[in-house]
């Protein structure tokens, strides 16, 4: 199974781009199934039809016969209102016989994100229990995503903390196995992959490329990204308002250009351009895919290949550690050591990484970027193990 999501600041057109990748994946004959986990319930406007938390088979080709697709919207609340109760209850119980009162017992079940924590649990189950070889997932704005997307880790760390290695309730090893279960998930690559949306606007490739890094900092691989909304070619520009259109043509090609220049050119930057009406329907969602991926595969993506967040080369008596992350000019990056592992933080967001055993007795002694990532120079005795 492959599991695309999608994402991308508010308003850059994710949803619509989502609900034509898996309406041109069912039409080549894969079995496709497209949830929503953005509160904005867009994807049943995209495909014009009412959708429900269990997925549903939507006619594309109009004429009521199966075509492979099915689509849900995933209710985030509602999961929380029916899960989370009993769960919280049990972790109550342990926590308070762990030697903690009542109260403070409380506060610690009070977990942040667990909305989006089971919204991603129901996109795992909903994948796991039907006949689809892919499922394509209209993710919330980039921010609500990325939050989303730590949230297995966060959390599982959270139980490591409070509960260590003490006996607990067979719920809470439920849940601590099931966000392992959750993380391997993301950053497995040859099943899960993000596309990000952006529009040719700086403010937006701004946050695409923050995005970027924090999704390099988790794991999570991106095979594509799409710019989206571009105005026509001026082939097509007419009356008084050809100088406007020739402006706003400028300026969008004047990021791209600068896109281009960071690394990401035409092969890995695909491009759709604006439509005078909005793209709702099988049809319109047809004609749409057909320019973002023409007679490619929509599995293949346009992305680079992906390379392990850590890779490690000798140096003299140390050693060089490699952190692939793309970087801009401009990034603020900072790097501590907090006991066996490395604290990275890029722009504000921030990953502890576990540093390969090799290097846990060196000491950092300098650090430097380039156009592939950072690189640590650790110092220490290389026969010590």
């Amino acid at each position: 199974m492959r599991i695309l999501l999608f994402t991308g600041k508010g308003g850059v057109g994710k949803t619509t781009l989502a609900a034509a990748t898996a309406a041109a994946l069912a039409g080549r004959g894969r079995k496709t199934l497209v949830v929503s986990t953005d509160p904005a319930h867009s994807l049943a406007d995209a495909f014009g039809t009412p959708l429900r938390g269990e997925p549903s088979e939507v006619d594309i080709r109009g004429d009521g016969t199966p075509a492979g697709l099915w689509a849900a919207q995933v209710d985030s609340r509602a999961l929380a209102d029916r899960t989370w109760h009993e769960l919280r209850g049990e972790l109550r119980k342990v926590l308070a016989g762990a030697g903690l009162d009542v109260l403070d017992a409380e506060e610690l079940t009070v977990l942040p994100g667990v909305d989006e924590l089971l919204a991603l649990s129901e996109v795992r189950r909903l994948a796991s229990q039907g006949p689809w070889d892919t499922v394509v997932v209209d993710c919330g704005p980039t921010a609500e995503t990325l939050r989303l997307l730590s949230l297995p880790e966060a959390v599982s760390g959270y139980l490591g903390r409070v509960f260590g290695n003490r006996r607990v309730a067979a719920s809470v090893r439920q849940l601590g196995a099931h966000l392992d279960a959750l993380r391997e998930l993301l950053t497995d690559p040859r099943v899960t992959t993000v596309r990000l949306v952006l529009t040719p606007e700086r403010v937006v490739v701004a946050e695409a490329r923050r995005t970027l890094t924090s999704l390099a900092l988790r794991g999570i691989a991106v095979d594509g990204l799409i710019a989206n909304r571009l105005m026509p070619a001026p082939g097509f520009w007419r009356g008084s308002a050809a100088k406007w259109l020739r402006t706003r043509r400028d300026q969008q090609d004047a990021v791209l250009a600068e896109l281009a220049e960071a690394g990401f050119g035409p092969d890995e930057l695909a491009r759709v351009e604006h439509r005078a009406s909005e793209p709702v329907g099988a049809a319109a969602l047809a004609e749409l895919a057909r320019e973002l991926y023409g007679s490619r595969d929509p599995l293949s993506g346009n992305g680079k290949p992906v390379t392990p967040l850590l890779s490690v080369a000798a140096e003299g008596d140390g050693f060089r550690l490699r952190v692939a992350l793309p970087l801009d000019r401009d990034s603020a990056v900072d790097l501590a050591r907090v006991d066996d592992d490395l604290a990275i933080t890029v722009d504000g967001f921030r990953r502890l990484v576990a540093l390969p055993e090799t290097l846990r007795p060196c000491r950092i002694t300098g650090a430097e970027s380039d156009a592939d990532g950072l690189v640590v120079s650790l110092a220490g005795n290389r026969g010590s193990g």
